[in-house]
């Protein structure tokens, strides 16, 4: 089973300290980041929410492929780990997936071969005459809320959130796979970090929603 890297202690610091035990029921652990949402201002919430991607965008351009591919496939391994070894990502060997997180310019290609998942550029894609058979677009908000069990994929695709466009079929069985994410196989910091930054996005957008 691959491992996720730690991630950085400043990464792990944004989350407050009442909520990172991993040892804590599921229901005290929402009440304790929505106590924890609820500190801040609607409006310093809002602009935080509107303002991270342009804070992000210039370093992970800066981020070589080698460590997106260092961070991101042992991640994916370990959230789709049992899929993997029951062999629901089979439909996908032989198949590119190009995901999209359109905010932050990122452009990911997967594939699946020799029983694993495996990722390419697009340098690797273009020299090879490779073009992705399926794409998936959508922002890393509605992409941390789907993680975070906030949204699930069919509503975001219905409302044009989650775009799919090539192969229907193909998108489709990757969506199914999407339904089945479970953020639990990750190391407790992350998943801590998901389900407290989804909860922010969510109670965030409901409340400006009825304000």
């Amino acid at each position: 089973m691959f491992k996720l890297p730690s991630l950085p202690q400043t990464a792990v610091n944004l989350i407050p300290k009442n909520i990172v035990p991993s040892n804590l029921a599921s229901d005290s652990l929402t009440i304790n980041s929505n106590q924890a949402i609820t500190k801040f201002p609607l409006t310093l919430r809002s602009h935080m929410i509107d303002v991270m991607p342009k804070i992000l965008r210039p370093s992970l351009k800066l981020l070589p492929f080698s460590a997106q591919k260092a961070l991101l496939l042992p991640a994916l391994s370990s959230v789709f780990q049992e899929s993997i070894e029951d062999g629901d990502f089979e439909f996908l060997q032989g198949k590119w997936l190009k995901i999209v997180i359109s905010d932050l310019n990122l452009n990911w290609w997967l594939s699946f071969d020799q029983d694993k998942l495996i990722m390419a550029s697009m340098n690797e894609l273009l020299a090879a005459n490779i073009t992705e058979d399926v794409c998936f677009s959508a922002t890393g908000d509605d992409l941390i809320l789907i993680a975070g069990r906030k949204q699930d994929p069919d509503t975001l695709f219905f409302q044009r959130r989650l775009k799919i466009e090539g192969d229907t079929e193909l998108g489709l069985e990757v969506k199914n796979l999407i339904d089945a994410i479970d953020i639990d196989q990750l190391p407790s910091s992350v998943h801590s970090l998901v389900a407290f930054s989804a909860t922010f996005l969510q109670n965030t957008r409901d409340e400006l929603a009825n304000a």
